[in-house]
């Protein structure tokens, strides 16, 4: 099928690119297996049509709380990392222990990335039916052009820049591998059953959303992947006679795959590829 919407017919396709079922693709079916799951990883981490922004809920428990609010070198959640030191003149052995707190929400496996979580705090300023944004709007906004948009303008930046000297931002971090959101914040201020909005980037399924299997970067990068392991297995078989005259030429077939691979990874960093934001400073 030209369009392939399954896994097993991803691997069809790109082994009819190949040159099967006229020629024998030297590549085990375990092999195969490991090149799809390669090539779904590289597309969902590096592709910009691999992930989808996602804003995520999540509801705050008791066991979150207790973990977080966890003080000095007992308590619920708290990890102990010991260091150690050896044959140290006239001491012996130095040994140090460092705590740290639980203090992080697990995050699902899809999730691959955090932008941010937005605001734990809730601020007069702009939340509330008596904050200052709506008392504004009902004294002032009652009736069309009651005040000028540039000092509403004006007002309302201010008002922003005293919110955010107010309530900043809260640190937060997440690491891919671990899978663990931490939140560095007060939990002595949280309630049981508030919620936090994360918002993330979630990897795409492509069991889920089947048109991933039909992309063109995956179709291409898999076929490079066989190729490339089709001609790592035929190495060591250079030189060999096969009926006919025929001679294997695996390291050819294998120069060929790596050097497709190297032109489709620097294609995704140029097109493919979301640009790094810049940092200044």
């Amino acid at each position: 099928m030209a369009k392939p919407s399954t896994r097993q017919g991803l691997i069809d396709y790109c082994l009819r690119q190949l040159g099967a079922p006229v020629l024998e693709i030297n590549v085990a079916d375990e092999q195969i297996d490991d090149l799809v799951d390669d090539t779904i990883q590289y597309f969902n981490e590096r592709h910009y049509d691999g992930v989808e922004k996602m804003y995520l809920k999540y509801k705050i428990t008791q066991d979150d709380i207790d973990r977080g609010r966890a003080t000095g070198t007992t308590g619920v959640g708290i990890v102990t990392t010991t260091g150690t030191s050896t044959n140290i003149s006239g001491v012996g052995t130095i040994t140090s222990n460092f705590y740290e707190n639980s203090n992080f929400i697990q995050v699902p496996d899809s999730v691959i990335g955090i932008e941010k979580v937005f605001k734990f705090d809730t601020s007069t300023i702009s939340s509330g039916m008596f904050s200052i944004k709506y008392q504004l709007f009902l004294n002032d906004l009652y009736y069309f052009s009651s005040i000028d948009l540039l000092s509403y303008s004006m007002t309302k930046s201010y008002l922003e820049d005293i919110d955010f000297l107010l309530t900043t931002d809260k640190q937060v971090r997440f690491n891919k591998r671990q899978d663990r959101l931490y939140l560095d914040i007060d939990w002595g201020e949280k309630t049981k059953d508030t919620y936090l909005v994360l918002e993330c980037y979630r990897a795409l399924d492509p069991e889920s959303f089947s048109q991933v299997y039909n992309d063109t970067f995956v179709k291409k990068y898999l076929t490079a992947l066989l190729k490339k392991q089709w001609g790592q297995n035929l190495i060591k078989f250079q030189g060999v006679k096969l009926p006919g005259g025929l001679e294997l030429n695996g390291r050819a077939i294998y120069e060929d795959g790596q050097r497709e691979l190297d032109e489709i990874r620097q294609r995704m960093t140029s097109d493919y590829e979301l640009p790094p934001m810049d940092l200044i400073g």
